[in-house]
């Protein structure tokens, strides 16, 4: 039998010692979160105070912006607070925490965009019926669906599968992610590598395949559409088909890539995409591919903020 010590408290090794490396870091990284959580807010405000934005669509994309800010806000706070301190320490129950909600919110993300590849789906194949699949209480009912089973993924394992974790307490990231601190679990075997390896399957490789099935549907609809009809539906899927390539790809290069590089630095530097970049450019990409957005937005510079108005039930 091994003595090992458990562990309590624990260092985060960030990206660097070097302090002009990390003010440069911490400046950089302060720009992109405000401006996340600045265009994250301004795209669920336009959403609800635009009455043309009240569909389905819109909908889920108020839901992405929510996600995006929570999976943001989750880590880059307090990596922004250890960039400047010495002391990069967090408590177990803090890091539990934070490796929960990024979980939870990663789970939701992935599969709000096949919610999101399903609705573009039904719009340009059945486009006669959308309005009967696609109808409010079906919308609530799938977004509240997601969010369950989200936070079942994410119960049931810690439940059925606890880890202890041991010293020693450094994680080699700027932020509790699940794998980095999987790594400090006192006994290593192969159920905790499958546990992972199935969850990643259920909850990025399976949903991108029905996202891939979708679009394949759609292509084939949109094909039959006369070439005028066909500009304005690709229109339509193209935002959402750019904010899929890049979070599921890094998904995958993460979650199920080889387990020596997902120990490495690597890993470090993929997840700054997913937690960081992609929140900040989600609004980005949906508000410049779209005339009403930018509509909205600009009388939201010319005249005062609008009454906030009830989505359409």
């Amino acid at each position: 039998m091994e003595n090992k010590t458990l562990a309590i408290d624990f260092v985060l090794l960030g990206f660097s010692t070097n302090f002009t490396i990390n003010l440069f870091l911490f400046v950089l990284f302060l720009l992109v979160y405000v401006t996340t959580v600045i265009g994250n807010s301004l795209i669920i405000h336009i959403i609800i105070i635009n009455p043309q934005l009240h569909t389905p669509m819109y909908f889920f994309i108020s839901k992405l912006s929510f996600i995006d800010l929570c999976n943001s806000s989750s880590a880059v706070p307090k990596m922004l607070m250890d960039l400047l301190s010495t002391h990069r320490t967090i408590s177990l129950v803090a890091c539990l925490i934070q490796v929960n909600i990024l979980l939870l919110m990663g789970t939701t993300e992935c599969l709000l965009l096949v919610l999101m590849a399903y609705d573009r789906c039904l719009a340009i194949c059945l486009p006669l019926h959308y309005r009967v699949l696609m109808k409010w209480s079906m919308c609530h009912r799938l977004i509240a669906l997601i969010w369950i089973f989200s936070l079942l993924l994410i119960i049931l394992p810690s439940l059925l599968m606890p880890v202890t974790l041991c010293n020693p307490n450094q994680i080699n990231h700027f932020m509790c992610e699940s794998l980095a601190v999987l790594h400090l679990s006192c006994h290593k075997n192969y159920s905790k590598e499958f546990a992972i390896f199935l969850l990643s399957f259920i909850t990025i490789l399976l949903p991108f395949t029905f996202i891939v099935i979708s679009y394949v549907c759609i292509i084939i609809s949109v094909l039959k559409i006369h070439s005028a009809g066909r500009v304005k539906a690709f229109s339509t899927c193209t935002s959402h088909l750019t904010v899929v390539a890049m979070y599921f790809g890094t998904g995958m290069v993460t979650y199920l890539g080889p387990s020596q590089e997902r120990m490495s630095n690597q890993g470090k530097y993929v997840s700054i995409f997913y937690v960081i970049i992609a929140p900040l450019l989600n609004p980005i990409i949906y508000s410049l591919n779209n005339r009403e957005v930018k509509k909205t937005f600009t009388k939201l510079r010319m005249h005062p903020p609008l009454p906030y108005l009830k989505f359409h039930q």
